[in-house]
């Protein structure tokens, strides 16, 4: 899942040859996410099911990373920390709502609809597959490209989890498998949520740091 992903895997401007073929590509991402998003916030609302909101987190998180991506380029390393420090806190507190949601649904809840589950989940699949597929040609040996592959094979692990998931409802007729499987994508969203958080404020205090010494070296040549 996302939540597992380097906060900036993206490679910086000057480690892209195609750089205009680069941005159209994370759009083309960007558009697909965000879309998957919405398609699994819907049926996870119409079905019932909590792991397919556990797993709209995910695209949320990705769809995010893209477009700091794009708006970010060229920017300072403390605007890109100040995003994924938005994005920490979204991650978590829709990871909190999901956790609480399939606590209350143990004693509540009713059995999600299988089949919208199943259906949603393999187009979720396709959608990862895709974007990775689409990515591939920037890999060029690049480390923070190859970890693209890391964040595919994870969200895919998401998507099939999910799958499982609507099996087991479909097998049992019961919404534990639902529940389990959401329980665990939220914790994973809000374990990755705090690495990012840590990270960017890192990111922040780092910059600070660098700017104050800057000042000082400034004020002393002007002395």
């Amino acid at each position: 899942m996302s939540a597992h992903c380097c906060e900036h895997d993206c490679p910086a401007p000057e480690q892209i040859t195609n750089l205009p073929r680069y941005r159209r590509v994370l759009w083309v991402a960007l558009i697909v996410n965000a879309s998957m998003f919405l398609v699994e916030l819907g049926a996870g609302f119409s079905s019932g099911s909590l792991s397919l909101l556990a797993d709209a987190i995910d695209f949320a998180g990705d769809a995010l990373n893209y477009g700091v991506s794009l708006a970010v380029l060229a920017s300072a390393l403390a605007w890109r920390a100040r995003a994924a420090m938005f994005k920490a806190f979204s991650m978590m507190g829709f990871g909190l709502y999901v956790l609480g949601s399939a606590l209350w649904s143990v004693w509540n809840g009713s059995v999600p609809d299988a089949p919208t589950m199943g259906v949603v989940a393999l187009l979720a699949l396709l959608a990862n597959v895709s974007v990775a597929w689409l990515l591939y040609a920037f890999r060029e040996g690049d480390a923070n490209m190859r970890s693209v592959w890391l964040c595919s094979r994870n969200d895919a692990i998401g998507n099939v989890a999910v799958f499982l998931a609507a099996l087991g409802v479909f097998g049992t007729g019961a919404a534990w498998p639902d529940l389990l499987v959401a329980a665990l994508m939220a914790g994973l969203a809000l374990h990755g949520g705090w690495q990012v958080l840590r990270q960017a404020r890192g990111e922040l205090g780092a910059e600070g740091v660098q700017g104050h010494g800057h000042d000082h070296g400034h004020h002393d040549h002007a002395h």
